[in-house]
């Protein structure tokens, strides 16, 4: 299955783009890295695929200074080629009944260790082409209530504040357990850091 990210990442730093690619380099064995003008496609399992944003975000919001990341996640694309490198330990949907995966992602994000680093993010999740796909969604945000980065909903989105550690393993749960297994599910998601903007 393909799983990957298009990823844009705003430092608003002088030396943003050493911040950029010395973020990237520790992960060039583990997935494919694409970067062009306007973003950096990442291909690979979503278990390396979310660390390696995490870690980025991490490495560039450090400086202290305001630093966002936007990205499109997704998994299942139907209009994209399989590629050996997504392979997947990830275990998830609709063949495990819905509370199991909320238990088992809620353990998931318990287990996370701490980046010292705390974000804020905003995200929405798309399953496509599925009959019951809003049982998916509303089995993700009863998950996000309980995942302990749960700030609030938001129109077309929810809002999660935390340890990046927290919020990105949130971001991968929500990715990898909700919708079908097999099928196309989509993230967008925005997260920033050292935010000039009054909580």
């Amino acid at each position: 299955m393909f799983s990957g990210a298009q990823i844009s990442l705003y430092p608003m730093t002088d030396d943003f783009v050493g911040v950029i690619l010395g973020a990237l380099d520790p992960w060039r064995d583990r997935l494919r890295i694409e970067t062009d003008d306007i973003s950096t496609l990442t291909v690979g399992p979503p278990e390396v695929l979310f660390p390696a944003m995490r870690d980025l975000f991490v490495a560039a919001a450090k400086s202290g200074k305001h630093c966002v990341l936007s990205a499109a996640v997704s998994r299942g694309c139907p209009g994209e080629p399989d590629d050996p490198i997504c392979r997947s330990d990830e275990t998830g949907g609709p063949a495990i009944p819905l509370d199991e995966r909320k238990i088992a992602a809620i353990r998931a994000v318990q287990a996370t260790p701490s980046t010292g680093q705390q974000v804020a993010a905003q995200f929405s999740l798309y399953v496509m082409g599925t009959g019951d796909h809003m049982d998916e969604i509303y089995g993700c945000i009863d998950f996000l209530k309980q995942s302990g980065v749960f700030e609030r909903s938001k129109n077309f989105c929810t809002k999660l504040r935390g340890d990046a550690g927290a919020v990105f393993a949130t971001l991968n749960e929500a990715f990898c357990r909700f919708g079908p297994g097999a099928g196309h599910v989509t993230l967008d998601i925005t997260i920033s850091a050292n935010s000039p903007s009054a909580v």
